[in-house]
């Protein structure tokens, strides 16, 4: 599954963007240095019933952002994305941006 998939799942079991999700854990401090994944993971867990990969997509973004790594974009493989900043708005929004 590439990473911009698991942030499609996260909308599909949330309700919610990834954006609006990223803005809650701001809203709670989480973007904070000193707090651990583990804080951001439980509380996904807790209050959205994610798992622990797809709360650990949502981790990266609000602890690093939008970009990922070069080695994840492009090519054949299943865990390939197509761009190096993943599409935080929601799935129809992105479809209107093609």
């Amino acid at each position: 599954m590439s990473f911009q998939a698991y942030l499609d799942a996260v909308e599909d079991k949330t309700g919610k963007t990834p954006r609006q999700l990223v803005d809650e854990a701001v809203a709670r401090g989480y973007d904070a240095p000193a707090v651990k994944a583990t804080t951001i993971v439980e509380w996904l867990r807790d209050d959205y019933g994610l798992g622990r990969g797809h709360a650990m997509a949502i981790v990266h973004v609000v602890k690093k952002g939008p970009k990922i790594p070069g080695k994840h974009v492009g090519g054949t493989g299943t865990h390939r994305d197509a761009s190096d900043t993943l599409w935080l708005d929601g799935k129809a929004a992105r479809g209107s941006q093609a």
